[in-house]
């Protein structure tokens, strides 16, 4: 894998996927790492001053006015060869707690079009580079050191596994993207581009909270060393953070 474009990485899973990516033995030449505001990003800063690999970037996925523009920005940093590797992560939990009687349309349509309608647009933009990547790759096996879009998902995203309710908004939004996910699995397959969902497990972030099972170093561990073993297997599936399938 030459190179790997994440969102949101000012703090939390983006910002350690970030880190263990450059430090990983296959570290990608070009590693972009995105948030919104990157002048508030410290950490990510700091990383980046130590390694010439890492380019941040400012994105705001919900601005999708800015996205061709941002697509050409990336295009400038790895050229001809391609993007390898799109992870959507950005998103938002919302109000957990909330019952059905306290909803508002404006926080659920909020949560949709960060969690859901942004990884799609996102994924629009920058699909002329991942074919880009894809092509020149073009023995290589479907995968990471291909091309390949992950979109960092939610075990609340499953409807089977629904057995307690709650997380309105966010589990939807989820569900949604995993179904996203699966359609652009099936148009993108001719094109030797892997589409797949992955949860990260509940991980100790300013989203997951305290009580949280994960650290937030073990679950990028768990993640990196499954994006290095994805395949044509994986296509259009939905796994956790250690490879293990989840249901729909």
């Amino acid at each position: 894998m030459r190179s790997v474009l994440i969102t949101g990485c000012s703090r939390g899973i983006g910002l350690e996927l970030v880190k263990q990516l450059t430090a990983h033995k296959s570290a990608p030449e070009f590693i972009i790492a995105t948030c919104r505001k990157p002048e508030e990003a410290r950490a990510l800063q700091e990383l980046s001053k130590k390694h010439k690999s890492i380019h941040v970037l400012k994105l705001d996925v919900t601005d999708f006015s800015s996205l061709g523009g941002f697509a050409k920005d990336v295009e400038g940093i790895v050229g001809d060869e391609g993007l390898n590797l799109l992870i959507n992560n950005a998103g938002i939990s919302g109000n957990k707690t909330a019952k059905l009687a306290d909803l508002k349309a404006e926080e659920l349509a909020e949560i949709y079009k960060t969690n859901t309608i942004a990884p799609i647009l996102l994924t629009q933009a920058l699909v002329p580079l991942l074919r880009k990547a894809a092509s020149h790759n073009a023995s290589a096996q479907l995968g990471i050191g291909k091309a390949a879009i992950v979109n960092i998902s939610s075990g609340l995203g499953s409807v089977s596994r629904n057995t307690f309710g709650g997380y309105y908004g966010y589990r939807e939004s989820k569900a949604a993207l995993n179904t996203s996910t699966r359609s652009i699995s099936h148009e993108l397959a001719a094109d030797g581009i892997l589409v797949m969902t992955l949860h990260p497990g509940w991980v100790k972030t300013d989203m997951g909270g305290k009580e949280a099972d994960l650290t937030v170093e073990f679950s990028a561990s768990e993640i990196v060393k499954t994006l290095f073993k994805l395949g044509k297997e994986h296509q259009g599936a939905f796994l956790q953070y250690d490879g293990s399938v989840l249901p729909w």
